[in-house]
């Protein structure tokens, strides 16, 4: 397509340059699109061959242009806009376990600049060098210095923000672990305080992490500290009171952060935690001390996934701006909870979140993409989170009609297949309430010794998930471009199809005695299932590399890896059974028992790997 623009292009020339490729465009005729700065929002006009298109920030034109691009065959076109949010944009989990390749963060910054979104967060707990540091992020994929300003370069021409992330209190197991940084330990996750050594070490981290970046911001973590002052410190210390060990430390690295001309922002968890009796973040009897206000020169963010009540979130925005600071919100893309984002959890979420924001006039609004237990999902399948916290951004009430047409045209995925990607975890008859991974549960628990057995007993799990291969299988040959997400969807759900019962399945035979159905299982289901498995793990590695730098997927491999054993040895186990080499098989003769008693059908939480596959925890 051709397009002449003129006007003051001066700030746009480089990203027009970035997104012609994907957008089809040459410069120098066909239609005339005049361009200004103007304030406020975002301006689309076109009559016929003539276009304008004013905005207010460079980000803001980008989106203009692909609203205008998008209505391309109407020759009468006319939208104006206004954000609701001063910042609105996505925070990219770089460190848990999967770091992004730097052609992967460009494609997400391409397709923000087309949404409208204006800041991304990389959350870096030690995945970049840190210089005479060998150990901080050693064999984790971290970034290089360089690396880091040629995205900062690549975003500014985009006209988006990037902020680095870093923590200065918890969530450094992956640095603690190493013997080099004893004397940083406090607990196996946080850092030791009121130790100058610690201090000198944040300094040089702060100083590094911001290096690469234009930008001023930094935010420096410090949520989830749950045993802040009770490891190391207390043994050389005493006890001490929390909220006044947590004050006199955020003061500290303050301190750092104005001697480098910085403006921070934290997470406002632990302060809530502290005056609960239950260490709940969102317990509603929780008390702050009287006079706890947080310094002025540092931001809260309240982060909240869970809630799809637009009034909790109300309350809790108002909870945070008393304690003396207008708060940001961070809420999630439900990504973290096992292969595929949760969009049925994320869509309740968000809607009732940026909602109660925009009643409450919160200005600075972004979208997490955690990584959490061992980061089994794709980035690629949270693009449909990314549009609807854009479209919140510029819409008062986002109409689902709109929001495909958008993400559509801005990523060329289909809404209704990423949509469908929800369907992992809506097993049929089962009201799910939250961000539950059934998933998850029933793909890694041992065949032999499934602690989730009792709650799926009635439920048509195998059919389920079979109805889910074959609507994939359809998608994958439908867009062929998506396949690194819809192959490892099709190939997960087939793999669930035989195992998501199998054990259920192995108990009920052997009590029954039904050697028939159990000689069946060992001589055609699993040769198959363990075939299948090695087919998902194939197409999931091969996803990850397409995304992701190598470094963390050891950590996916062993578990496919013992999947792999154990349905061996389930074989073998059974072989042994039906030859009369052994008697019975203890496994199976324990008695089943709920995993929680509370539950009637399924279990209604989010459970990870570790207490999936066995239940010596070990």
């Amino acid at each position: 397509m051709e397009l002449h623009f003129s006007g003051e292009l001066q700030e746009l020339e480089a990203g027009l340059e970035l997104l012609a490729p994907e957008l089809g465009l040459v410069f120098g005729g066909g239609l005339q699109i005049q361009v200004c700065r103007t304030a406020p929002g975002l301006l689309i006009k076109r009559s016929k061959d003539v276009a304008e298109i004013s905005y207010e920030k460079p980000v803001h034109f980008f989106r203009g242009l692909s609203l205008l691009l998008q209505n391309i065959d109407r020759e009468e076109f006319f939208l104006q806009e206004k954000p609701f949010f001063t910042t609105c944009g996505a925070m990219l989990d770089v460190s848990r376990n999967a770091v992004a390749k730097p052609e992967t963060v460009q494609f997400f910054l391409r397709k923000m600049a087309l949404m409208g979104l204006d800041m991304l967060m990389l959350y870096t707990e030690d995945t970049f060098a840190v210089p005479d540091e060998p150990y901080f992020g050693y064999l984790r994929g971290r970034y290089s210095t360089d690396e880091l300003k040629a995205l900062d370069d690549y975003a500014a021409k985009l006209g988006i923000e990037i902020v680095p992330c870093i923590q200065t209190l918890g969530h450094l197991e992956q640095i603690l672990k190493w013997p080099e940084y004893n004397y940083l330990r406090d607990t196996e996750e946080i850092l030791l305080l009121e130790s100058e050594p610690t201090y000198e070490f944040l300094e040089k981290v702060i100083t590094t992490a911001c290096a690469p970046f234009r930008t001023k911001r930094i935010h420096i973590g410090m949520d989830e500290a749950h045993k802040l002052g009770l490891g190391r410190y207390l043994d050389l210390n005493g006890y001490k009171d929390r909220y006044q060990l947590m004050m006199e430390h955020l003061r500290r690295v303050l301190d750092l952060a104005e001697k480098l001309g910085l403006e921070p922002m934290m997470w406002g968890d632990m302060f809530f935690r502290l005056g609960s009796e239950t260490a709940d973040y969102y317990d509603l009897e929780s008390r702050l001390p009287p006079g706890v206000k947080i310094p002025e020169n540092v931001q809260l963010i309240y982060w909240d996934y869970y809630h799809s009540q637009t009034e909790f979130y109300r309350d809790f925005i108002r909870r945070h701006r008393a304690m003396g600071k207008e708060p940001i919100f961070a809420g999630g893309i439900w990504t973290w909870t096992g292969h595929i984002t949760n969009y049925r959890f994320t869509f309740e979420t968000t809607n009732a979140a940026l909602a109660a924001c925009k009643e409450e006039g919160v200005s600075e609004v972004f979208a997490t993409m955690w990584n959490d237990d061992g980061a089994e999902n794709n980035y690629y399948t949270a693009l449909l989170g990314l549009q609807l916290y854009a479209e919140h951004s510029w819409q008062e009430q986002v109409e689902l009609e709109d929001l495909k047409k958008r993400f559509e045209f801005c990523t060329g995925a289909c809404f209704e297949q990423f949509m469908d990607l929800g369907l992992f975890e809506q097993l049929p008859g089962v009201h799910l309430t939250g961000s539950e991974n059934p998933t998850k549960y029933l793909l890694w628990q041992d065949p032999l010794l499934g602690l989730f057995e009792c709650h799926i007993e009635n439920i048509p799990v195998a059919e389920h998930y079979g109805s889910l291969a074959n609507l994939y299988h359809e998608y994958n040959c439908k867009k062929p471009d998506w396949q690194h997400i819809f192959g490892v969807a099709e190939a997960l759900a087939a793999v669930l199809a035989l195992k998501a019962d199998l054990g259920l399945r192995l108990l009920n035979y052997y009590k029954a005695g039904d050697t028939k159905k159990l000689a069946q299982i060992v001589s055609e289901e699993i040769p198959l299932l363990v075939e299948r498995v090695d087919t998902l793990r194939k197409l999931h590695m091969k996803q990850w590399l397409y995304a992701y730098k190598p470094f963390g997927w050891e950590v996916i491999d062993q578990r496919y890896g013992g999947l792999l054993a154990r349905l061996r040895s389930t074989r073998e186990r059974l072989e042994q059974y039906l030859s009369g080499q052994v008697a019975s098989l203890p496994e199976l003769e324990e008695t089943r028992l709920v995993y929680r008693s509370n539950t009637e059908q399924l279990l209604l939480e989010e459970i990870r790997h570790r207490k999936i596959i066995s239940a010596c925890n070990c």
